[in-house]
């Protein structure tokens, strides 16, 4: 059986089982994906998550390899509704590759985690459960520097590197009021962005005209680098704007989830004292 505290270490990552959440730790290396390197560690509540999955490693994928995938809830995870189906294998921060005879432990942890999804599950998320990196945040992409502080994005446009329409109407700043939402669209393809929608204008079709949006190319606007950017303006959005409220778990229905763990012999003494006054501090 898995328990708080147990972990599972993979390829440039370890994932650790906690009593509401899942810890995963990402390795720092030439050989991690750079998204995981700068996204470092991320929490991720069990009410995130929609399901979990083990599976051999696909054809392309290492020889006697196991694959544990947790699947995250449509709207729960800020960076994965930017990503909007974008990242490779490689980089999804919701993949362990293991080595194939771990597969009975991928298992085990996975059964633990369904355990812990409640019936919302299969629903999408009302508001964002995943924290994202927090501004003040820069990004160079190819024709602009762009800087967020949690209340508007701004853009200061290249010479060398934006349009001539860019760079007579020079920079621009937009408030989060003005915005309805973020598209990112992947630098490992050509035509790759990241484009502000705004509520009161059009956009124009052509990124490198958009005043709200800036291209990407190589070396600027690299997927770790704009990723993340682009989740923290859409949390950000988000916050200001949820699609609907949805009150956090009372205090006294987390202390009685804790002690039905602790009944269950799934924490010891110290976990269990150290969780309950946490819980009651956060009241």
């Amino acid at each position: 059986m898995c328990r708080m505290g147990d972990v599972l270490a993979g390829n440039h990552a370890v994932w650790e089982f906690d009593s509401d959440s899942v810890l995963i730790r990402f390795a720092r290396g030439l050989r991690t994906p750079r998204l995981w390197n700068a996204l470092g560690a991320r929490r991720i509540p069990f009410e995130a998550l929609s399901g979990v999955t083990v599976s051999a490693a696909g054809s392309g994928g290492k020889r006697d390899a196991v694959v544990l995938r947790a699947v995250p809830r449509t709207g729960a995870d800020p960076l994965m509704e930017a990503a909007a189906g974008q990242l490779r294998d490689v980089c999804d921060p919701y993949r362990l590759v293991l080595p194939g005879d771990r597969g009975g432990q991928a298992a085990e942890f996975a059964d633990a985690v369904r355990a812990r999804l409640g019936p919302e599950a299969d629903e999408p998320a009302q508001r964002f459960l995943v924290r994202v990196p927090e501004p003040p945040l820069q990004l160079k992409a190819y024709d602009a520097r762009l800087a967020f502080d949690g209340s508007a994005v701004t853009f200061h446009w290249s010479r060398t590197g934006a349009t001539s329409s860019k760079w007579k109407a020079g920079d621009q700043r937009y408030p989060l009021t003005a915005l309805t939402g973020v598209e990112w669209s992947t630098p490992e393809r050509p035509g790759g962005h990241l484009r502000l929608l705004l509520r009161d204008a059009p956009a124009d079709p052509r990124p490198d005209h958009d005043l709200a949006t800036a291209v990407f190319a190589v070396g600027a606007g690299s997927v770790h680098e704009s990723l993340p950017f682009a989740a923290a303006v859409l949390a950000a959005l988000r916050g200001r704007t949820p699609v609907a409220s949805v009150p956090a778990a009372r205090t006294d229905e987390r202390l009685h989830h804790l002690g039905e763990l602790y009944g269950a012999g799934l924490l010891t003494d110290a976990e269990y004292c150290a969780l309950r006054d946490r819980f009651a501090a956060e009241a």
